[in-house]
Formats: structure tokens, sequence, C-alpha cells
């Protein structure tokens, strides 16, 4: 009953001092932007959702399941950089697989993420901005924390709904036991914790792109100053293995050979348990993550595959081809238009202090910022008789939203927390009925934990560095100014106190139900075959009976530290 009241409290609110209109209690708690709309469209909404309950109710009857999902997504890539062959055809590589996808399906022109790869994978997996779970900044090694257990993910609804689960690639959602894929859900995962920034963590690595000694010292004469030699992250891994609830097993080593096979590892593994799944009679969901790239760009053994040569490039074509085999074996098990295919990148380039060959494109900015370019990605979705060919839906749409969509299609929605906010709205409409069928004409955009842009529809407003009192030029309409060259004040003076309402209503939710924290604890704790290095990254390095405080204790009272878990060390 707490959890319905809180939500009749916040409309309540809502209604009385900010415009919003009086809505009745869901069980799925929204931001308070949805009730605004579902104020004006809910009736639509509800005549729309029998349509569409007729449709997946047939196809269900036809196959004898619910829909498969495929969750396809890299990192790093603007819109524009796959699926149009025009652009491509100047920048000198080509992705064949993805350009087609986009033609024989759905190509989604206001894709939103978060604006860098662990809060948008977060984003993902819980239906919820990163911020509200201590998600949202990138981690490395040592993070010493992860997605919290206290989270729900698809996988776990899904799995409620008799979903066979999978997780395939990079998660990057921490080095704690919530960061293991199997502890959130899925019935088998193959994962890394961290992003691709280790793969510069050997030899090579040192010798030409990392600070001198930065790593390994050892290559480099004796520094007579360098008083810690175990300061250094020598305990990381690359990927870890494990099925639900089980152990948690070190997979490979942390060597070239082995991070540069991790995403065929994947890719092996993906078809595997699709056709596994196949054979069970059994509808699944997999998320195929791929790593894409080194930073090291392409193994030393390999042979450059496009005359763009850059990291990207390099990548895209592999993954392309990767995607072509998992949609291969759908056409061969005869499941496709039983198959819901999305892909998808994770966020804009790393335009700032990145590889050469990340680009802007479209639009301004990349990753970390909260302009467009950081969080408006490729994405494409293909289903045969359910997602209309060649289209180009110009709604807006954001990452969390395929959380509740997922949920919908595979009939999962009762399992759905309800005492939390749930930033994704259910998009089937969208994705079935397509162009101008969103239920979201807005977007928050956080850059960690500091709200930096709100979007609503065609406008948007800069709220990171805003001027206090008189408003500067922090406006923008997105249809005249898509890069957000030239921001405005007194011609946009007229959202001004709208925007400012958005953001009220926001924070009034938040305060309804707070944000938390990552759970933090000591890495690879459950790691179950611990090399040396990475059993002493699990150890505190102090002795505690000797230290002058309780660390625990004042720990927690770090801003970022408060959910230190039990088993912290």
């Amino acid at each position: 009953m707490l959890k319905l009241n809180k939500s009749i409290v916040a409309a309540s609110i809502a209604t009385a001092t900010l415009g919003a209109s009086a809505v009745h209690a869901n069980e799925i708690i929204h931001d308070a932007e949805h009730y605004i709309l579902h104020a004006q469209s809910g009736e639509r909404w509800a005549v729309e959702d029998k349509d569409l309950d007729a449709k997946l109710a047939e196809l269900e009857a036809r196959f004898g399941t619910k829909p498969n999902i495929i969750h396809y997504m890299w990192d790093d890539t603007p819109i524009g950089d796959v699926g149009i062959p025009e652009i491509q055809k100047v920048r000198g590589y080509e992705t064949p697989v993805l350009n087609q996808m986009a033609r024989d399906g759905a190509n989604f022109m206001r894709m939103y993420t978060e604006p860098s790869c662990t809060p948008t994978r977060a984003a993902a997996l819980t239906g919820r901005y990163a911020v509200r779970n201590g998600m949202y900044t990138v981690g490395f090694p040592y993070e010493y924390g992860g997605l919290p257990r206290s989270e729900v993910t698809i996988a776990e609804i899904l799995s409620e709904a008799g979903y066979k689960t999978a997780f395939h690639g990079k998660a990057h959602q921490g080095d704690t036991e919530g960061g293991n894929m199997n502890e959130q859900g899925f019935d088998e995962a193959f994962w890394t914790p961290y992003n691709q920034v280790p793969s510069l963590y050997n030899a090579r690595g040192q010798h030409g792109a990392l600070a001198k000694g930065v790593l390994l010292p050892e290559m480099f004469p004796e520094d007579p100053y360098d008083m810690d030699p175990n300061w250094r992250p020598n305990g990381f891994v690359y990927a870890l293995e494990g099925n639900k609830n089980g152990p948690v097993t070190e997979w490979g080593e942390p060597t070239e050979d082995f991070y540069y096979n991790i995403d065929r590892e994947a890719t092996d593994r993906t078809i595997d348990f699709i056709e596994r799944s196949v054979e069970e009679g059994k509808p699944f969901y997999v998320a195929h993550w791929p790593t894409m790239a080194s930073f090291l760009n392409i193994h030393p053994s390999d042979e450059f595959r496009t005359t763009n040569g850059s990291i990207l490039a390099e990548g895209l074509t592999r993954i392309d081809e990767m995607l072509g085999e998992i949609q291969e074996k759908v056409v061969e098990l005869g499941i496709e238009e039983n198959t819901l295919i999305i892909a998808m990148a994770d966020n804009g380039p790393m335009v700032s202090g990145g590889p050469v060959g990340m680009n802007e494109t479209l639009y301004t900015g990349g990753k970390g910022m909260y302009t467009e370019g950081a969080v408006r990605v490729p994405m494409f979705a293909t289903w045969p008789g359910m997602i209309e060919e060649g289209s180009v839906p110009g709604d807006i749409l954001h990452v969390t939203d395929l959380f509740t969509t997922f949920a919908r299609l595979g009939g999962a929605m009762d399992h759905v927390p309800t005492d939390r906010i749930i930033d994704g709205v259910d998009q089937t409409s969208l994705f079935i009925n397509g162009d101008t069928y969103s239920r979201r004409d807005y977007v928050y955009i956080y850059t960690g934990d500091e709200l930096g842009a709100i979007v609503k529809g065609r406008y948007k407003h800069h709220v990171a560095g805003a001027q206090k009192g008189l408003s500067g030029a922090e406006y923008y309409d997105l249809y005249a100014d898509p890069r957000e060259r030239v921001g405005m004040m007194l011609p946009m003076f007229p959202a001004k106190g709208m925007f400012t309402t958005m953001k009220t209503r926001h924070l009034m939710m938040i305060d309804a139900f707070p944000n938390i924290e990552q759970e933090r604890a000591m890495p690879f704790l459950t790691v179950e075959n611990p090399r040396e290095e990475v059993e002493r990254a699990s150890q505190l390095r102090v002795d505690e009976e000797t230290f002058p405080i309780d660390i625990r204790e004042h720990l927690k009272n770090v801003k970022g530290y408060e959910n230190i878990q039990e088993e912290w060390n």
C-alpha cells in the first residue's frame, strides 16, 4: 500500500501545484511527465493497446510462444555512421548487415541513450535512469562497485514470464557481486566487468599508448621513488562467466589473445543459446553486447578490412559480420517472424580524448556530454510482419523504454517492480504501428549525477551551468539548430517556465522515490578461480586492527559509498 500511496501523492502534488491532470495510480510508477501525456492521450493509448494485444495474441497462437528478443548493442557510434551507406562511401568502410537492417525494418532517428557506456547499460537492464541506482559513472579497474542487487533487471522479469535469458559480451556493471550478470537474472552469462580500456593493459599497450610505468613498471629501469608498486590494478580481469545464481569463474587470462577472442566467444555462445532455446520450445531473450574493438586496434596478426583503418571502422565491420551470423541462424531456424532484433549503439563517439576515427557526424558532442551527439544513436529494429519495412520513425524514445517494451511483449508487465520509478515507457505501439506512435516526448539527460539537459519535443534546455537569475542563452530549437550552435534567450522565453516546471516535477518524484547508490564492496570476492593478483585485489591493503578509524563506518559517509555491502571484505 505504501508504494501505491507514494504514486498517488506524487500525482496529487503535480495536479495541485504544477498543472498536471489527475491520473489513476498505475501499478508501474513512471516519472511525472508520463502522466502529463497520459492525461491527454490515455484513452487513445487504451484503444491502441487492445489492437496490439490482438496482434500479439495472434502471433503467439501461430508460433506457440511469446516473441523472441535479441538486443545487440555496441559502443561509441554516432547516428549516421551505420545504416546510411552514402555516408560510409566517403568514410572508407561498409557495414552491409546493419545497412540492410535499416532497410528491412525501422530506422529510429531519435533514439536517446545515456551519455556513456556504464549508465546506458544499467538503464537498459533496469528501465531506469542510471542516476537512480548509482550507475552514473564509467567504471575502471578497480571500481569497488556494481549494479545494486536490489535492482530488478529485464532478465529477471522475463524469466518470471517463462523466458530463457542469456547475456554475452560487455556488461560494464562493475566488479562486485551485483556486477555479475548471473546474479542479475540471466540463466547463463559471459560478460566483461569493465570497458575496453583494459585492452591497453599489456606490454604492447604499456610500450606505446599508456603513460610510462603506469601499469608495468618492470618494463622500465627501477624507479627508486616508487614506494607502492601494488598501487596498480594488476588484478583486473577481461571476462567472467557463470549460470544463474551459480559460481563465477574467470574466463581465459588477461592477455591480448584472449581479449581479441571475447566477441567470437560471445557470438558462438549466442548462436548456441538460440539453438537450444528453440529446441526446448521456449521464448528467449539475449543481450548480445559486443566489445567491438581494442584500443590497440586490430590484432597484430590480423589484416585491415577498411581503408579507413580506425578503431571504430575496423570494429564496426567485425561486429557487423557477427550480427549477420546471428541473423542467419534465426532465419535457418524459421523463427524470424517471431523474433524482434534490435541493433544499436550505447552512446555517441568519444570525441574528447578518444581515438582518431570517432567523429560527431550529424550532431554536436560525444561521449560523456549532454549535447545531442552524446545521446542520439543509431538504432534499427526488424520483426518481419510486425515492423514496417523501410520505416523511419522520427519519434523520441529512450533506452529505458526497451525494458518496459520487452516486458510488454513478453507478457511480463505484472513482474515489473512497483516500489520505484520506472523511466521506461511501453513503446510497443511505436514499434508495431510506426511513426508518430511514441508515448514519450521528453528526456532528462544526466552527466554523472548532475542533470545536464532536458528535451521536450523539438526544444532543449541546457540545465548544467545555467545562469542563475535571468536565464542565459541556454535554450535550443533542435529542428532549426540540431547541432546546438546558437543558444537562445529571449526567443525561447515562452519555454523557460515550462522547462523549470518539468525540472521541478522530476525532482519532486525523486523526493518521493529517492535515488540509491551503487553497491560497494571489494572486487571479485565471488570469483572461484582467482589468480593471485585477483585475490590480492579483493583484499584490503591495510591492517584494520592498526588503522586509526573504523573503515566501514566512515566510508559509508563518503558520497557514492553509502551502499556498502555486508560482504565488503
